[in-house]
């Protein structure tokens, strides 16, 4: 069988029924529990299951069908649970919280607040810990993007110029403050694209498809838009910009560009007042 992950999904097969659980084929390991408010109805020896496997409070490798909200490799916007002379501990969607040392932080962390970590295996202990100082673990091979792709994205912190981001959970990026056209916070995650990536491979992003792709989405949508609103719509070309992105979310320059692609198909007509269905 494959080297287990701990802290990760792992297929595994069931080997044995006891009174508290299943135990599960751990190769190499030995045999691991998987307890029994985690055995799905119906469990059998011999059935295969995809489990999370972490450690117990006695550092033994438990199995869990609980999905946890990140796993070893990912970042993820934490909130702390509790606090001791050690350091922080962050719940992470499983009975056992995740440990951060006051090493990792990079402010003391408090109970209720949320904070973007990495989860790792500290290379000491092989205990699975977060940490808090994300820089580190950010990729640092070539940037792999084009102008124009679609990304995840997971908002880190805002700056004096806009956020930053984490793009596609590896590389570091930046959306600029009058490229963003709707309410982000540090934790959401959205889909973005990547708009510009400079000579020293860092990236700018935007909310917004660009260019052309960004001019045929929204143009969808203002059709769809005026076919739900009696074929008309009272924004044209001269409007404010502000009451453009009140009702559409996008920059009144992406705004012109979709009524222009409209008019050259003729499917509308640019009034004084607004625009028409054709």
């Amino acid at each position: 069988m494959e080297e287990l992950k701990l802290g990760d999904y792992n297929r595994m097969t069931v080997v044995k029924e006891v009174d508290f659980g299943m135990y599960l084929d751990g190769g190499e390991e030995g045999e691991i529990l998987l307890p029994t408010r985690y055995v799905p109805e119906g469990c059998r020896i011999g059935d295969e299951l995809n489990v999370f496997l972490y450690l117990d409070n006695e550092e033994r490798p438990v199995a869990t069908t609980q999905k946890p909200l990140a796993k070893v490799g990912d970042f993820a916007y934490l909130e702390v649970s509790w606090v001791n002379e050690y350091g922080a501990f962050l719940n992470w969607g499983l009975m056992k919280d995740l440990f951060c040392p006051f090493r990792e932080q990079k402010m003391r962390m408090e109970i209720g607040n949320k904070y973007i970590v990495y989860v790792t295996i500290d290379d000491e202990s092989y205990r699975m810990m977060a940490s808090a100082k994300v820089e580190h673990f950010l990729s640092k091979e070539r940037v792999p993007y084009n102008n124009g792709d679609e990304v995840d994205l997971l908002i880190w912190q805002k700056t004096d110029l806009g956020f930053k981001v984490i793009i596609d959970n590896a590389f570091a990026g930046l959306i600029y403050e009058d490229q963003i056209f709707k309410h982000i916070t540090t934790g959401d995650r959205m889909k973005g694209y990547i708009a510009c990536v400079r000579d020293d491979d860092k990236i700018d992003a935007t909310l917004q498809p660009t260019g052309r792709r960004q001019t045929e989405e929204f143009a969808d949508t203002l059709l769809q838009y005026l076919k739900d609103n009696g074929g008309s719509c009272n924004l044209g070309d001269k409007s404010d910009a502000d009451e453009i992105y009140k009702r559409f979310q996008v920059s009144k320059k992406a705004y012109k560009r979709a009524i222009g692609d409209l008019y050259k198909k003729h499917l509308i007509t640019i009034e004084s007042n607004g625009i028409k269905l054709a």
